[in-house]
């Protein structure tokens, strides 16, 4: 297997696994959120302005990686 190819792979991969962490993550914090709710209706303002900046967060995160794989993509530091 080329360098290219082994590089391909691996942006893949990067990507791929990424996305889905983040999605695992946002669903579960989600669910959580939903359960906290449910459960004490008072706190649900202050929980979902938490929600919604964790859900940020971890999108920023797998944005970077995205970022971080195109950058080993296009302009290959490796060569």
């Amino acid at each position: 297997m080329s360098d290219a190819g082994a590089i391909s792979i691996a942006v893949g991969l990067l990507i791929g696994l990424g996305a889905i962490g983040a999605c695992l993550g946002i669903g579960v914090m989600g669910a959580r959120f939903l359960e906290g709710a449910v459960r004490q209706p008072e706190l649900m303002e202050p929980l979902q302005v938490k929600m919604f900046l964790l859900a940020g967060l971890i999108d920023a995160n797998f944005l970077i990686g995205v970022g971080v794989a195109m950058m080993m993509l296009f302009a290959n530091p490796f060569v």
